[in-house]
């Protein structure tokens, strides 16, 4: 039987693709966003992100947290890629010290810190990481499609630097749709989409949704001195065939704290 660990892209919020809230972005809003840079793109959409199909659903961040939680308790936690700033949720239950968002936005950062003012936000860009041994446990929530594959070595050696000898850093991804899915076809549409826009278009946004496969993740992670492994998030279901819908990636910094 075939798991998430074996299959498993990143994808976004949740699965199958939803729809936009009557409180969300206006088509003319999305189209200003999409002509944008990525940082300017999301502090236009930082009002209204919470009303997105892009916000990771509860579930997810409630997942997340359960599995997680028998390897706990943590020290500090770092949400990188935080937006609005939901992650921090999944850490303030796991970990004993303050939580600590990341993002390089400042309108969506100002939406996190109006949300959780009891946490420490800091804008900064993940591919350079101002962080060193100081966290127990680092999460991220649907940004990998934001990292050019030949970027995400630099954050992945940013993040295990950010973390503690024995810290983990964590984040679920979604099984790939069958071919035969509506949602598979939206994938590729919006990633086509997205490749045609930035052929033609400056400065180029970049969400790609199907350039995160599981096995170039585990290599890029190896890369950066992480001990890789995989949890089945049971808690959300099965696909037809047994296996999981969702799975959390397990990236361990060896050493003991």
């Amino acid at each position: 039987m075939a798991s998430v660990a074996d299959t498993a892209h990143a994808t976004p919020g949740s699965y199958p693709w939803p729809v936009f809230s009557p409180e969300g972005p206006s088509v003319g809003e999305l189209a200003r966003q999409a002509l944008s840079s990525v940082e300017d793109g999301y502090d236009l959409l930082a009002p209204k992100f919470d009303h997105t199909p892009f916000r990771t659903p509860d579930g997810l961040l409630d997942a997340t947290a359960g599995a997680l939680r028998p390897l706990g308790p943590f020290g500090r936690g770092l949400d990188v890629c935080c937006g609005t700033g939901a992650g921090v949720a999944v850490l303030k239950s796991l970990c004993q010290g303050p939580a600590t968002g990341t993002d390089f936005s400042t309108g969506m950062l100002t939406q996190a810190r109006r949300a959780h003012p009891d946490a420490t936000w800091v804008r900064a860009d993940a591919r350079a990481l101002p962080f060193a041994g100081a966290f127990g446990l680092a999460v991220s929530f649907g940004a990998l499609g934001h990292f050019l594959p030949a970027e995400r070595p630099a954050l992945f050696t940013g993040v295990y630097r950010a973390l503690r000898p024995g810290g983990v850093f964590a984040f679920p991804m979604g099984a790939p749709p069958p071919l035969s899915s509506s949602h598979y076809w939206a994938l590729l549409g919006f990633d086509l989409a997205m490749r045609a826009r930035n052929a033609v278009w400056r400065p180029p946004f970049v969400m790609y949704y199907r350039t995160c496969p599981l096995s170039a993740l585990r290599a890029d992670l190896t890369a950066a001195q992480f001990t890789v492994t995989t949890a089945p998030l049971t808690a959300l279901g099965q696909r037809e065939d047994g296996s999981p819908r969702y799975g959390l990636v397990l990236a361990h910094k060896t050493g003991t704290t």
